[in-house]
């Protein structure tokens, strides 16, 4: 077919309503009152399609000639490849935070510490950071972070942080799948601590501690009772350690003669292995537990091969404390309050009892060495005061 039927001066001229080829699809059609649009036509499949290249000598952005001349024969070119022209009429993929969470707890599947990691991230976002679920990605701002956020805040603080944390990583993911090109309004430093509100204090930290001078008077009214959830608070009293690391305790983890625990990575923290020295009472604790044990678990639990529950623990705990409110992670605070107050041990070695984390590579390497037989000195110390 022939092309270029059209020209700049016959344009010019045409003023009578109607369709003008220029040739291979492309025309121009004139309307009443003189407005004037190019248009490319083809076939696919049987079927006519139209579709239109812009106004002639008309609007903000006039498509000449050839520039229609352009555009048709790009047009062709994709024809020729077997190309569809029609334009993408889908909506745009909305990505949401939901399908953000998701994504990241599948990515993180090989990396959980144990299967109570798992079920508390997933908890978390899936229960804690449901306001968000149904939110595009690409437009949460710091107020939705806010309001899913203050529901916590004050009574849960620690629950409120992790939630931060995790919504935190969820977002961080989309960034960099470029799901979001704004930047994180999770992020704690410089954007959420300026517009949380300031929480009530506790009376150590997140976890509320039962004051050391109390925690004699505490040990003795667990040591009246016969129950395994007792036996287990105390226990982690006098070892300083988090509810995990007792509640999934061994006996092939202590080694009498040494008068050690050896709690293994899995169940640690920081993902280290933590040797813990006992004294006299903790290994006699062991030894109560070995008499009454049908499993490896030194603290089991109603159901067999299942370690005593936190939600027992507390109950035990509290009935015994003269504070309430006193949390089982909270008697760390009360041991290392102990530690600063009441003895002249370095800070390092009742960190290092803590098993905290230290990034300075010189301390990190002195508690290696010499740590554990001033952790030994240290926590006979405790125990006796305990006592």
């Amino acid at each position: 077919m022939a092309r270029h039927k059209l020209t700049d001066t016959s344009l010019k001229r045409l003023v009578d309503p109607g369709i003008y080829s220029d040739g291979d699809g492309l025309f121009l059609r004139v309307r009443k009152g003189g407005s004037r649009q190019w248009f490319f036509i083809y076939k696919r499949g049987g079927k006519r399609a139209e579709l239109g290249l812009g106004g002639y000598g008309q609007g903000t952005a006039p498509v000449s000639l050839a520039l229609a001349r352009e555009k048709a024969e790009a047009f062709r070119n994709k024809l020729a490849r077997g190309e569809d022209l029609r334009p993408d009429t889908k909506p745009p993929r909305v990505i949401t935070f939901e399908h953000c969470m998701d994504e990241l707890l599948k990515t993180k599947a090989n990396d959980w510490k144990n299967s109570k990691h798992k079920a508390q991230w997933e908890m978390t976002l899936r229960e804690y950071a449901k306001p968000l679920h149904g939110l595009p990605v690409a437009d949460i701002v710091i107020g939705d972070v806010k309001e899913c956020l203050l529901v916590h805040w004050q009574k849960r603080p620690e629950t409120a942080d992790r939630l931060r944390s995790r919504i935190q990583a969820v977002i961080d993911y989309s960034i960099a799948h470029g799901w979001r090109t704004a930047g994180n309004p999770a992020r704690w430093r410089g954007l959420l601590d300026k517009v949380m509100p300031k929480r009530q204090n506790l009376s150590r930290g997140h976890h509320a501690a039962l004051a050391y001078a109390d925690t004699p008077k505490m040990i003795a009214k667990l040591r009246q009772s016969t129950g395994t959830a007792a036996r287990a608070v105390e226990f982690l009293t006098l070892t300083a350690a988090r509810s995990g690391e007792v509640r999934g305790a061994l006996f092939p983890e202590i080694d009498v003669k040494a008068k050690t625990w050896t709690v293994p990575a899995d169940r640690m923290k920081a993902g280290k292995e933590h040797v813990v020295p006992l004294g006299d009472r903790a290994l006699a604790l062991v030894e109560i537990m070995r008499q009454r044990s049908t499993s490896s678990l030194i603290f089991g639990g109603e159901v067999e091969d299942r370690p005593i529950s936190d939600t027992a623990m507390t109950k035990a705990l509290r009935l015994a404390s003269p504070d309430k409110d006193v949390t089982l992670h909270g008697l760390r605070s009360s041991f290392r309050d102990w530690c600063g107050d009441c003895t002249e041990f370095e800070r390092d070695v009742a960190e290092a009892a803590l098993a905290h984390t230290i990034r300075d590579k010189t301390e990190a390497a002195y508690r290696r060495a010499t740590a554990l037989e001033k952790r030994r000195e240290l926590m006979t110390a405790w125990e006796a005061f305990l006592s």
